[in-house]
């Protein structure tokens, strides 16, 4: 399995970005996006099922869209309305059905 990110960089607080993540390798039971701020634990931001079913930590509500494309085996993560608290270290994360797999994670700063 591999996954390639791509999407991250520097944003003013109040702008927007979308993470891209295109797997390969297998067929993905859930794609999901993770965030690992400094000094914190990695937590889940937002998962979509292969069937569109999806779920949003309280932090992303409202603000974060995510998607897939199962042709593609690609998923995205549509970021509006970024805050400074939202600087983190974004992971995409994708479940078959051998286990997980994790991407190498792309930097994310938003400037106040």
């Amino acid at each position: 399995v591999q996954l390639v990110e791509s999407g991250g960089g520097l944003v003013q607080a109040g702008g927007s970005l979308t993470l891209s993540c295109a797997a390969s390798g297998s067929t993905f039971i859930t794609m999901d996006w993770y965030r690992q701020a400094p000094g914190k634990q990695r937590e889940l931001v937002a998962a979509i099922t292969r069937g569109g079913t999806t779920n949003y930590a309280d932090s992303a509500k409202g603000r974060f869209t995510i998607s897939r494309d199962n042709a593609k085996n690609t998923v995205y993560l549509q970021m509006n309305s970024l805050k400074p608290e939202g600087t983190a270290v974004y992971y995409c994360h994708v479940v078959d059905i051998f286990g997980g797999y994790w991407g190498q994670g792309t930097q994310i700063t938003v400037s106040s």
